[in-house]
């Protein structure tokens, strides 16, 4: 409750910078790599002495997990609404190398108001895609397992996503999977986030001409490690659905086996795409 209360006035803070910015914003596509590939998320303590260096400090973790990968998933924000000056150490941390944020998008949002009167709170936080330009990824908005399927449900998303933005709708029931979602996704330029994920449908979706998947495990939540041939038959859905980008984020972050599995991963899209 005390975060919610937090997050609540993040969400005034950011809309009274946001209406102070007289600074026009391109959403203009940038040039982005055909290939983004990461982990969800990069600051794990379970990953010292399994990635990073015993001996690294952890203020050098994330120049090293850029040796790596050229994405990374931030969930944070999703439990906690960011500042401007949080968005702004972003882009100090990466520096001039090319790189791109995916952004959890706020439970406030997804979870609390579940896409109910949100349209001016989701500009709000849309604010922090203008602040990252050309660091910016993707939106996630990730529902709750309890968010079933109904047709007013899929038009309010549709009416409080900002066009133009390159928004990315995971839902975690299954009553999703169907064709008149594809469709409305498609008419609108909204990416249905596939899962690798226990007991959901283990079908690459694609409704733009740019695929996004969350590999979560399938055996086990978050500890789960991926053998090559499951990545494989991805790999090669991939190759069938032939999307101009993909977008790929590795969750199963136990044992650092998200990077093991991510590096993979993008190795065998990268010969698919000829990088």
């Amino acid at each position: 409750m005390k975060q919610r209360l937090t997050n609540l006035t993040r969400v005034k803070e950011m809309r009274s910078a946001r209406l102070k910015d007289k600074t026009t914003y391109s959403l203009e596509e940038k040039d982005l790599k055909k290939v983004m590939i990461g982990c969800s998320g990069w600051f794990y303590w379970h990953w010292r002495n399994q990635f990073y260096p015993s001996t690294l400090s952890t203020n050098k973790w994330f120049g090293y997990y850029r040796k790596y990968f050229d994405t990374v998933e931030l969930n944070a924000p999703f439990y906690n609404w960011p500042s401007v000056s949080i968005v702004k150490s972003w882009l100090r941390q990466v520096g001039k190398k090319r790189f791109c944020y995916t952004i959890k998008v706020s439970e406030l949002i997804t979870h609390l108001k579940r896409f109910k009167s949100t349209k001016r709170m989701i500009t709000d936080f849309n604010y922090i895609g203008d602040l990252l330009g050309d660091y910016m990824g993707c939106f996630l908005y990730q529902l709750p397992p309890s968010y079933q399927y109904t047709k007013t449900r899929l038009n309010n998303i549709i009416a409080q996503l900002e066009p133009g933005r390159r928004n990315v709708v995971e839902f975690r029931h299954k009553s999703w999977w169907n064709k008149t979602v594809y469709n409305a996704f498609k008419k609108n330029n909204i990416i249905f986030c596939s899962v690798s994920s226990p007991n959901m449908p283990d079908e690459l979706i694609q409704t733009t001409d740019e695929v996004y998947i969350r590999f979560h495990g399938t055996s086990k939540l978050y500890l789960h490690d991926y053998t090559k041939e499951e990545m494989n038959n991805w790999v090669e859905r991939i190759k069938i659905a032939a999307p101009k980008r993909v977008w790929a984020y590795f969750n199963n972050d136990r044992e650092a086996n998200a990077i093991k599995n991510a590096k993979w991963f993008k190795k065998q899209i990268n010969k698919l795409f000829k990088i």
